[in-house]
Order: C-alpha cells, then sequence, then structure tokens
C-alpha cells in the first residue's frame, strides 16, 4: 500500500470506524491486488467499514468475479459505493457472484419500463416445466441485478435530491416488470384450462407511490387486481383471476431461496382485506357507486395500470376517476380526509414517534396528505391539478395559485430531502423501514450516504428543522378552513343567575362560562350603588364582551379594574352615562391582554375612554416639559427614576389603547413611542449627571428607536458617546461607564421593560459599552465593517449635550454616506443578508411567518432601503434619514423602483409591523413569528380590524403581500429575475 494511505488517522479521515480491522484487511487485500487507488473509494462510501469486510468476503468467495471489477477504477468505485450503502446488496452478491458484472460498466441512464419487462420476462422465459420457486428464484435474481445497476447510478449522482425523481420512477417501472413476469409464471404454472386462462384478462392496478411512479427501494407495492372474461363469464374470470392473483402475489413475496422482493399488498381494494381480492370492473364501478368511503377516492388518486392487460387497465381508471375528483363534494369529505390523518398520527406507538419519518409530524404523509387534500378540493374544477405524483401535483399547486411558490419550492426541497433519508434507510438492508436510527453511528452513517451530512448531529440538525418546517407548512395549509358557518344567536332577555345564564354564556363566547359566572355575581352582589350599576350595565356589556376576541380575560380584566376604582363617582357615572366610553372599554379588554396589565397598575386611565381626545399621542414637546417638572418635584435620584419609568407605563398605555382604537396609525406609533423613550431617557441622563462632571455625554438612538419605528415591545438600541472637557482620559471613561450603569439601573421596569440594546456597538458585544468621540472616530476609520455602515444609517443623536450630538452625526455621515462603494461591499451586504437569512433565523422557525426576518418582512425591505442608502446617500439628500418608510419614497421618487414595486414593499413593512405589535397586545409578550394557532390569530386580526373569525384572511392577506415583497425584494436587491405574470387586456 501507498504510505499516504496506510495509518490510522488517514483511514479515519476516510471514515473508517474500526481502524485497526481496515488496517488488516487492507493489508490483505494489499497482497493480490493495488490498493493506492482502491483506498480512496472508501470515502465515498456510506459504510466503510462494511464496505471493506463485504469486499474481502467477496473476494475470498470469488476472486475472479471481484479482481475483474477491481481492476478498472471505475468499476471499482462502483463495487465500494455499492457494498458501503446496502449490506443487504453485498448478500445477493455473496448468492449470486456471478452477478457483480452488473457493475462492470456504468449506467448512462435507467432502463425504460419496456425494457425491464423484457429483461424480467426472459429471466422467466422457459421455465414453466420447473416448479413455480425456480421461476420466482429467477425472476427475484434478475430484479436484483438490475437493483444493483440503478444503486450505483444513484450512488454516483453528484446530486443525489435532484436524482431522486429519476430513481423512484425507475424503482417503480421495474416493480411493474417484475409484477408482469410474475404475472406470466403464475399463469404459466395455473391449473385452469389453458384456454380459459388465456381467456381471462387480468389488469394490476398500481397505487400509491408504484401508481405515482415515485417508488421506495423497499416498499409495499399496493395494488388493484381487476378481472374481465373474452370468451369465459365474467364469474368464470373471476375465478380464474383470483387464483392467477395470488399465484402472481407469492412469487414476489413468497419465501423461497431466493429472498422475497416487497410485499404486495392489494388492501386498498374495495372492502379492504374483507373483500374480494379480484373483482370485474362493473363489481368496482358499483362498489365506488354505492359504498365507498371517502379515504377510498383518495386512494384511487394515485391509481395506474401497473401490469398485465393494460387496456383493460387504462378503462378502469377512466370509469373511477370522475368519481375521484367529485369526492370533494361528499358530505364532510374535508373533515374526514382530516380525521383520518390525525387517527394514522395518533397509532403511532410512543416509542416510535420521535422517530418515523413517514408518519410521524413532519413527516412524509404530512406532505402527501396536504397535497392530496388540496387536489381533491381543487381537481373538482381545475383538471391541471390532477396528477399522480406528489412532486408534480405540488408544481401544478403553486403554478395554478392555489399555495404560494415560495411555499411549494420548501415543500419540495423538504418533500425531497424525507425520501431522500427513506431510500438510504431502505436500501442500507434492503428491509422496509421507516424508522431515523437513534445511536449515533448509524446516524454518521446514514449522513455519509445522503451526502448532505458529515455527522449525526449535522443531520439529526437537518432532520429536526425539516420536520418543523414540514408540520408547519402542513398545518397552514391542511387544516386552512375552507368555509366560514355563521351563527345567528338567541332572542330574549339575559338572566344573570340562572342556569341559563351559564347556557348563553357559552353560547356567545366564553369558554369558562362558570368562571364569567363568578366574574358577573362579585360585580354584581350586594346593595351598593356600584352593584346596582353594575346590574343595569352587565346584561349590554356581556354582548359586547362576546363580541371581542377573548370574553374571558376581558370580564376577568373588567372586574380588577372595578375592584380597583371601587366606588369612583366618575368611573361609574362613565359607565352609567357614556355608552360609547363602556363599549370601547370593553373593546380594549377582550382584546389586549398588554393594556389589561397596565390598567391594573394605572386604573385611573380608564378616563381616557370618555375623552378620545386623550388617546393620541402627546407632542415631543409635552412629555420633554413634564420631564421637566417631574425632576423639579423629586430630590432624590431613585423617586425621580421612578416617577419617570411610571409616566412612561402611562404614555405607553395611552398609546396602546390609542392604537386599538384607532386614533393611532403604525407611522404615528413609531414616532410616539421614541418620543416616550427619548423623555425616560432625557429625564434619567438629568437626574444622574453630576454638575461639571468633566465630560459632554449622549445618547444614540439606533435601529428601530433611531428611526423612530418602535412597536409595542420592541428593544431600544442605543449607543453612548462622552467628550472629555475638563476631565483626563480616564476620568472621562470612567465617569462615562458610571453613567451607563446607572442608566441602565434606573430605567429597568420589571413591570414594562425597557431593554437598552448595546448589540450595534462597534465590535459588538465584544465592544466597549461607552467610547469617546475621537475613539469612534479611530475606530470607523481604520477597523470600521460594512454592517457598521450600514447600522448607522438609522443612527440619531436623541439625548445628551448638543454640541456633541451634533459631532457625532456629522462623523456618522462620513462612514454612511460615503461618496462611493465598492462593489466587494455591496456584495458583502448581500452576503451578509443571506447569512442571516439562513442562520440568524430561529430553528424551526417557518421563514414565511417570520415578522422580523422572515420572506418579504421588515428585514427584506429594511435591507433594500438601506443599500440604496449606502450607494446614494452622499449625493441624494433626500436618502440621509433614519426612516425607511421616507427613504422608500425617495428611492422610488428617483427611479430605484416603480410605483407599484414600492407600494408592495411598503404595504408589507407597514403590515408586519401593525402584527408585531398587534400580537404584544393581544399576549402582553414580544413575539416575531406570525402564529398559526387560529384562536391567537383571530385575536391578532381583530385588533388589526379585521371581523370576527378572520384569522385565516389575515393569514393569507399575510403571506400574499410578503410574497409579493419578496419578489420585489429578490429583483431589486439581488438581481434575481421572477416569473412575469400573465396580463390582461
Amino acid at each position: 500500500m501507498a504510505r499516504e494511505l496506510t495509518t490510522l488517522t488517514d483511514l479515519a479521515r476516510l471514515g473508517f470506524a474500526e481502524l485497526d480491522e481496515a488496517a488488516s484487511q487492507l493489508a490483505e487485500l494489499g497482497q493480490t491486488h493495488q490498493t493506492a487507488g482502491l483506498v480512496a473509494f472508501f470515502a465515498d462510501a456510506a459504510n466503510p467499514d462494511q464496505a471493506l469486510s463485504a469486499l474481502m468476503e467477496l473476494m475470498r468467495q470469488s476472486p475472479t468475479e471481484v479482481g475483474a471489477l477491481l481492476a478498472r477504477e471505475d468499476s471499482a468505485h462502483r463495487l465500494v459505493r455499492v457494498l458501503g450503502a446496502s449490506s443487504g446488496l453485498a448478500e445477493f452478491f455473496r448468492r449470486h457472484p456471478n452477478e457483480l458484472t452488473a457493475l462492470a460498466e456504468p449506467l448512462e441512464r435507467p432502463p425504460t419500463v419496456d425494457e425491464y419487462r423484457a429483461e424480467l420476462l426472459e429471466a422467466v422465459a422457459g421455465l414453466d416445466a420447473e416448479p413455480e420457486e425456480a421461476a420466482w428464484n429467477a425472476l427475484r435474481a434478475r430484479y436484483r441485478r438490475h437493483l444493483s445497476t440503478l444503486t450505483a447510478y444513484d450512488l454516483a449522482q453528484a446530486d443525489p435530491l435532484g436524482a431522486l425523481d429519476t430513481v423512484a420512477a425507475a424503482l417503480a417501472d421495474l416493480a411493474a416488470a417484475a409484477l408482469d413476469a410474475s404475472l406470466v409464471v403464475a399463469r404459466g404454472h395455473s391449473t385452469f384450462p389453458a384456454d380459459q386462462v388465456a381467456a381471462t384478462r387480468l389488469a394490476i392496478i398500481g397505487m400509491g407511490k408504484a401508481g405515482a411512479r415515485e417508488l421506495n427501494y423497499v416498499s409495499d407495492v399496493d395494488v388493484i387486481f381487476v378481472v374481465e372474461g373474452d370468451g369465459v363469464s365474467d364469474d368464470r374470470a373471476v375465478e380464474i383471476g383470483t387464483r392467477i392473483a395470488m399465484g402472481t402475489m407469492r412469487g414476489i413475496h413468497d419465501f423461497a431461496r431466493e429472498p422475497r422482493l416487497w410485499e404486495v399488498d392489494a388492501n386498498l381494494r374495495p372492502e379492504g382485506k374483507d373483500g374480494a381480492l379480484v373483482r370485474s370492473l362493473e363489481s368496482h364501478v358499483a362498489y365506488y357507486d354505492r359504498w365507498a368511503k371517502s379515504w377510498e377516492f383518495q386512494a384511487l388518486l394515485k391509481a395506474r395500470p401497473l401490469a398485465g392487460d393494460l387496456e383493460l387497465g387504462e378503462r378502469y381508471v377512466e370509469r373511477v376517476a370522475p368519481k375521484v375528483w367529485t369526492s370533494a363534494s361528499r358530505e364532510n369529505f374535508v373533515e374526514g380526509v382530516q380525521r383520518m390523518r390525525e387517527r394514522v398520527t395518533e397509532n403511532i406507538p410512543s416509542d416510535e414517534l420521535d422517530f418515523q419519518l413517514k408518519l410521524g409530524p413532519g413527516g412524509l404523509r404530512d406532505v402527501e396528505f396536504t397535497i392530496q387534500l388540496l387536489q381533491l378540493v381543487h381537481g373538482q374544477t381545475d383538471d391541471r391539478v390532477r396528477q399522480r405524483a406528489t412532486l408534480p401535483a405540488l408544481a401544478a399547486l403553486a403554478e395554478q395559485g392555489y399555495i404560494g411558490r415560495v411555499e411549494s419550492a420548501e415543500f419540495a426541497r423538504d418533500y425531497r430531502f424525507l425520501r431522500l433519508l427513506e431510500h438510504r434507510l431502505q436500501l442500507a438492508q434492503l428491509r422496509r423501514t421507516h424508522l431515523m436510527p437513534s445511536d449515533r453511528e448509524s446516524l454518521r452513517i446514514l449522513a455519509r450516504a445522503t451526502g448532505r451530512a458529515t455527522s449525526a448531529a449535522e443531520l439529526t440538525e437537518q432532520w429536526t428543522r425539516v420536520k418543523h418546517a414540514v408540520r408547519s407548512l402542513h398545518e397552514r395549509l391542511f387544516y386552512r378552513p375552507l368555509l366560514s358557518a355563521v351563527a345567528g344567536l338567541r332572542e330574549g332577555d339575559f338572566a344573570l343567575t340562572s342556569q341559563q345564564a351559564t347556557d348563553r354564556l357559552a353560547a356567545i363566547g366564553f369558554t369558562d362560562p362558570k368562571g364569567a359566572l363568578a366574574h358577573i355575581a362579585a360585580l354584581t352582589g350586594g346593595v351598593s350603588r356600584r352593584a346596582s350599576i353594575q346590574r343595569h350595565l352587565l346584561p349590554v356589556m356581556l354582548q359586547w364582551f362576546a363580541d371581542g376576541a377573548d370574553p374571558d380575560y376581558g370580564l376577568l380584566a373588567f372586574r380588577r379594574l372595578s375592584d380597583d376604582l371601587g366606588e369612583s363617582y366618575w368611573f361609574l357615572r362613565m359607565l352609567r352615562d357614556s355608552s360609547g366610553a363602556a363599549k370601547r372599554l370593553t373593546n380594549v379588554l377582550s382584546s389586549s391582554r398588554f393594556v389589561g396589565v397596565l390598567l391594573e397598575r394605572i386604573p385611573e386611565a380608564a378616563a381616557w375612554f370618555d375623552h378620545e381626545e386623550e388617546l393620541r399621542p402627546r407632542t415631543a414637546a409635552a412629555l420633554i416639559e413634564e420631564t421637566v417638572a417631574t425632576l423639579a418635584r423629586h430630590d432624590d435620584l431613585a423617586s425621580a427614576a421612578l416617577a419617570l419609568r411610571t409616566a412612561r407605563r402611562r404614555e405607553v398605555l395611552r398609546l396602546a389603547i390609542g392604537a386599538i382604537l384607532g386614533h393611532v396609525r403604525v407611522e404615528q406609533l413609531g414616532r410616539a413611542l421614541a418620543d416616550v423613550t427619548t423623555a425616560l431617557l432625557t429625564g434619567v441622563l438629568s437626574a444622574i449627571r453630576a454638575p461639571h462632571d468633566g465630560i459632554e455625554f449622549a445618547i444614540i438612538a439606533m435601529g428601530r428607536y433611531g428611526g423612530q419605528e418602535l412597536g409595542f415591545g420592541s428593544d431600544a438600541d442605543v449607543m453612548y458617546v462622552y467628550r472629555a472637557t475638563t476631565a483626563t482620559d480616564a476620568e472621562a471613561q470612567a465617569t462615562a461607564e458610571a453613567i451607563v450603569a446607572d442608566l441602565a439601573r434606573q430605567t429597568e421596569d420589571l413591570r414594562l421593560p425597557l431593554d437598552l440594546d448595546l448589540d450595534l456597538r462597534p465590535e459588538g458585544k465584544n465592544g466597549a459599552v461607552v467610547r469617546s468621540l475621537a475613539s469612534y472616530r479611530a475606530y470607523y476609520e481604520r477597523w470600521s465593517l460594512t454592517w457598521e455602515a450600514q447600522a448607522l444609517l438609522r443612527a440619531r443623536a436623541a439625548v445628551g449635550d448638543v454640541a456633541l450630538m451634533d459631532d457625532f452625526e456629522a462623523l456618522a455621515d462620513e462612514v454612511r454616506f460615503p461618496t462611493s462603494i465598492a462593489d466587494k461591499d455591496v456584495r458583502e451586504v448581500k452576503r451578509i443578508k443571506a447569512r442571516v437569512e439562513s442562520e440568524r433565523l430561529p430553528q424551526a422557525a417557518d421563514p414565511a411567518r417570520h415578522l422580523k426576518l422572515g420572506r418579504g418582512s421588515l428585514s427584506d425591505v429594511e435591507w433594500f432601503v438601506q443599500l440604496i442608502q449606502l450607494q446614494h446617500g452622499a449625493r441624494i439628500p433626500g436618502l440621509r434619514t433614519t426612516s425607511t418608510l421616507d427613504a422608500l419614497d425617495v428611492a422610488r421618487h428617483n427611479g430605484f423602483l416603480t410605483d407599484a414595486e414600492a407600494e408592495k414593499l411598503r404595504e408589507a413593512w407597514v403590515l408586519a409591523s401593525r402584527v408585531r405589535s398587534a400580537m404584544t397586545l393581544w399576549t402582553a409578550r414580544t413575539a416575531d413569528v406570525l402564529p398559526t394557532d387560529r384562536r391567537q390569530l383571530d385575536g391578532v386580526a381583530r385588533l388589526l380590524e379585521y371581523p370576527p373569525g378572520s384569522a385565516s384572511a389575515l393569514e393569507e392577506d399575510y403571506l400574499r403581500v410578503t410574497r409579493l415583497a419578496r419578489a420585489v425584494f429578490e429583483r431589486r436587491f439581488y438581481g434575481l429575475e421572477t416569473r412575469q405574470e400573465p396580463t390582461t387586456g
């Protein structure tokens, strides 16, 4: 052996696990063959140890046949690949060493079904006089010979995902040929009169993956047998055909010297296992007309003449196809299909659920059920989606607009990945399995077999991501409501304390009617003036609560508010005398936990519901004026900071209520929240700083804070800068750091968190928390990266000493608006954006639903605008703005995109921003992913002024708007061409 291939390190690098054993076997092989080139081929073997052991066993058993393959590099390479991928094929070659010649030459393309059929029929020709088992053995050996050549072809593909469709189709053709050959054997060994056998026409209908030409390496082949007499009666034909069908199945899967190929499964026939194995065409049609269940029509979607009498098979398909494509109109069809899928998942053993590649959540069946449901629903009127195979059907659904192209591409990619895992798992031992291995070594081998990963951890990570992606997409499409049902409410008075009240509460939308009744009792009990007024108000208010998205929480929040305000005259008068205020209050409380929580702390804010002018944003000047007055009233830092934090809560609450009631647009909201944040920081900074501290200090607003585009729950991105006046450099740095620390302490608010995020500072999390202006200048001149210039595009001096603020913005302008930007820097921006999409998106998050980083969402619009600002801000003054929408308008005006394109980006940015804030209002938690839970989605939709029951409408609007925005982004940012939509006119 060559020196460089003898070390254990080299063997480990090639993928061997049993290094000493491998070295010993290679030494033995080296005594008779040149191994220097051969050893390198094991790097391409899924299991190098298995490949080498099998090679040595074959070499000892059949040195001539193996030697002929090893004599040529290409055939040696094929042999090593096949032995490393399949112990099942290695066993086949040990049983039939003469079949090793199958690997002598490369397969340029898989044979056609007719070529396969001719080969397998040739294998059983002339064996009618022999026992059936002799013909079975010959058939199975010839089948596996062709399987080995197809395996070698598959393993040699540079893109195994791309080749998967071709391989799956070839496997289906090979199975069809095997059935034809086995049928010939069954006919030849029939005990019925030869003329009657010849007069019995038998068609084998392929179902499932065989029918769709997307078969696995070892899969049950689902079939239906159809018979017709041609010179014999149908009853006699059924009798003969049944025996022939049984013989055909036995030839494939009964025990013999050569192992079975796969199971021939006829359980999809009418009445399943309890039904007749073979029926006439008319009997099949009669059954489907009268007795068939919905799932049987779903199964027939893939029906195809597979073997036997193909003309009879075509007539069968022609007769049942109309029934398939009208089945979705059957009563409760969709619900039945959905429930069947759920039952499949529920019946998976608990110890297999996390390893099921086919039936588990996020598995192959999720993809197939989703596509089949959509086909059956839309195929009623659109024959363009009537495809047998999964991926062509998916493409047709996307082409006709039933699902998005992005979703289609994701589904197709993930489906191929799952199928590739399935193929490699089954190929390993030529055994039907859909369970992923649980041990690291088996996972490592599978990773190598797929060519998609190099380690167990990497493969597991990919599989987990795909499972989550498939499941989320499945839930979005599979369970999308197709109809909206509206029920009228009962007439009549409402008895607050009767059993009928509980029933009515449930009927009008309360999920906990007993709990609601307890709140009503607490509000109306007793003889107080408050109880008396509440007894008059509640019958009306309850209906208003029920009209909201979360009536249970609305009533609970109202009870708490009433308890806090007690007998307050103004509150009771407002509820009694101002129906508008009461309705607005119930609307907000049943829509927003965020508001409910803040109202518990500031109950007097309920007065705003009677004075709508109080629900509009206050000006920045008014907020600063209040801040100055607050500082004047407090002598110590702690009390001043507390008062300032309380003022912030109050103003955020004002904006939340105003936004829910439609008084604050999203653009106003961003500016108003930024003004509230600035007022707090202005006050706290003033309270912290000592007179004559020897420095100038400023807070630079960054990100959404800098762009005045904050939403509820947004972080406040900032940077801090100082400049020494009378202090030494060391003293100035220490003073500035102390100010930063105090700012963090005094702005901390557990009730309404404010995160002063410093991650956009130079060097990110590794950089200093505060720098001098000179330090910023030195850093940007020497070390600044493109992303830091991009971050500065939204830098806005917000708080601090005016001279320093002006000087910092002047410095920022030099960095963010260069006179020219190199092509490599433009490429770097695009590269980072692509990396952000692939790496920063949370694991298992659906890219189409992520509001901040998803496709067509906030980041797409902002990165597009920011690239234009970097490139052209120096010569176009209007682009020198921290506002995304303002910059977008200037970009449109200057011809960087069309009016229509700008409108699509604006619509996506505004919708994503509104949804993001609405989710915080609904849950009182920050979230960046459009929910899949229908109740949550409906709550968000209601906050966006959709009517009740609009979860799907919001979902579809968001996916449509962001899909259109993404197309603009890809075209204008990456330069990718998109398919032109058809025009009308």
